[in-house]
């Protein structure tokens, strides 16, 4: 990643029109080189050395675009193109975003700023860029048709507006959107108070993440822009467990999360140890008498959502969404299940006509982290990441909160696993056991069932296929 030192000491002149449309002379000013990032590591927090100071984010699994300050206005420059995403080790996507990533690099500004953005479009297709939840000038908003026209492949555009509140919120196209939000362009905003608010505390860790979803077959590397229902990666950064880095915070820390949800579905987050209050939306602040403690909030889709709480539980603290298919990887839809069914000799049959057939799912799916298979080439275990006890057997939305009383103010980085007191982890028994009672009642219904005269009581329903020679009966 080229530094925000160098960042800013690059300013030469490029070549080409700027297209902007009831913008101030920036045509005329040098456009900010672009800071491009590959890396899918989570980036320290960009401290700002410009402009006014604020306490700044750690995007998962991302970075901050830098900034330079020109006359007076904080200046970005977004880059819309095609990117190679590092989904997990062993995956990658072809997908697009900004900047060398998906999703794109946060933006972080306060209150007040005048801020521009430069937009160039290398993309095959047009594109715009619109600022989800930002109170600006309508010709602003970026929709394409609407507002604007399209940012044609190869030209660069301008939008200009003032920081107008501050909250989280997101950027993402509002142009082809089935296409190119699909394919991963979207990033998140960050609009840090001017002046100090009860509504708005200075938080120890600030961290941010977006959720969306992708399909994307095993062995492939582009998604399927047309899936409507059948997801097969849920992400956070377009990342998937054991890829999603740990959120490692200090004990008694207070800690903010900040998450959008550009997916096609809802997401309850759940957090293990503590308990949270929201204290954002996309909307802004929430008051406090309307703040109540959780330990879940679901997050709809083009909402965002912020929730503190104090880190004062040290351990390691699953932290996920609660579908439980949204915590695994490359999931097959469909697929019958077998638990409870011996099918040894079948499989044995089956594999000599097809030498990679696979049973799955006799005792559970937790046979998947026992399979020594080979996985098909680009591909993520379906439950994978080992733990201090084994595997984990999580996948997608699934990360881990670290709290260590002994991590260094300001230190992101793994601690490693979490040493327990002794006595405080559970262990087997291996006393007498006694058979535990059961209860045998298969309980009653509301109200008595009647039968007619002519149906008898137990009925058993038999349907031929077509083509069989059985009756209905």
């Amino acid at each position: 990643m080229n530094s925000r030192r160098e960042f800013f000491k690059k300013t030469a002149m490029t070549g080409g029109a700027v297209a902007a449309a009831a913008v101030s002379k920036v045509a005329l000013a040098a456009i900010p080189e672009p800071v491009i990032q590959t890396s899918p590591d989570t980036m320290p927090p960009l401290h700002p050395d410009t402009g006014r100071p604020y306490n700044p984010v750690v995007t998962l699994n991302g970075w901050t675009l830098p900034w330079r300050m020109h006359n007076g206005v904080k200046e970005f420059h977004l880059v819309a193109e095609p990117v190679v995403r590092e989904m997990a080790p062993g995956m990658k996507a072809h997908l697009w975003g900004y900047n060398g990533q998906s999703p794109g690099p946060t933006i972080e500004v306060v209150e007040g700023d005048k801020v521009r953005i430069f937009v160039t479009n290398k993309l095959p297709e047009h594109t715009s860029v619109h600022w989800h939840g930002q109170r600006l000038p309508n010709g602003m908003d970026g929709v394409t048709g609407l507002n604007q026209p399209g940012i044609a492949p190869g030209k660069t555009w301008v939008y200009e507006f003032v920081a107008r509140r501050p909250g989280t919120f997101m950027y993402h196209p509002h142009a082809d959107e089935m296409s190119q939000m699909a394919m991963g362009m979207m990033g998140m905003w960050i609009t840090h108070p001017k002046v100090p608010s009860a509504l708005i505390r200075e938080a120890d860790r600030d961290f941010c993440f977006m959720l969306n979803g992708y399909d994307i077959e095993p062995g492939a590397y582009t998604p399927k822009i047309m899936t409507m229902l059948e997801f097969n990666l849920w992400t956070w950064n377009s990342r998937v467990f054991p890829g999603i880095s740990p959120l490692c915070v200090r004990k008694n820390d207070r800690v903010r999360i900040r998450i959008g949800n550009l997916s096609m579905t809802n997401h309850p987050i759940h957090i293990h140890g503590h308990e949270f209050e929201v204290t954002g939306t996309d909307g802004g602040a929430v008051p406090l008498g309307a703040r109540w403690p959780e330990v879940t909030t679901d997050v709809a889709v083009g909402q965002m959502r912020q929730i503190e709480f104090i880190a004062n539980e040290e351990g390691d603290w699953a932290f996920h969404c609660h579908k439980s298919h949204h915590t695994m990887n490359a999931m097959g839809h469909k697929v019958p299940t077998f638990i409870g069914v011996d099918h040894t000799g079948i499989s044995k049959k089956m594999v000599k006509l097809l030498p990679d057939y696979m049973a799955m799912g006799d005792r559970g799916m937790g046979d998947m982290t026992e399979m020594d298979m080979p996985l098909p080439e680009n591909t993520v275990a379906m439950m994978t990441g080992d733990g201090p006890f084994g595997s984990v057997e999580m996948g997608g939305m699934f990360s881990v909160l670290k709290v260590r009383k002994d991590q260094k103010p300001g230190d992101y980085s793994d601690p490693g696993w979490f040493k327990h007191p002794d006595g405080t982890v559970a262990y087997e028994f291996k006393g007498l056991v006694r058979e535990p009672q059961r209860n045998s009642s298969a309980g009653k219904g509301s109200m008595p069932v009647k039968y007619s005269a002519d149906v008898p009581k137990n009925l058993e329903v038999k349907v031929s296929k077509p083509g069989s020679s059985m009756s209905h009966e």
